[in-house]
């Protein structure tokens, strides 16, 4: 399995973790919201060093 398949497989365990668990997607807005922009800017910082290492 490639880096990139292992980021990307965390990144949607993480997804469903915060909308099941922190209740990121209800109606009210809060400071959760913030918690998914920077998981989703982890993500691509990860998927970015995955695909730079797999070049090599």
């Amino acid at each position: 399995m490639s880096k990139s398949s292992i980021v990307i497989i965390i990144y949607i365990i993480g997804l469903i973790f915060g909308a099941l668990v922190l209740d990121m997607w209800s109606a009210e807005t809060s400071p959760k919201a913030l918690l998914g922009i920077g998981w989703t800017a982890l993500f691509l910082i990860g998927l970015y060093f995955a695909e730079k290492n797999e070049k090599k």
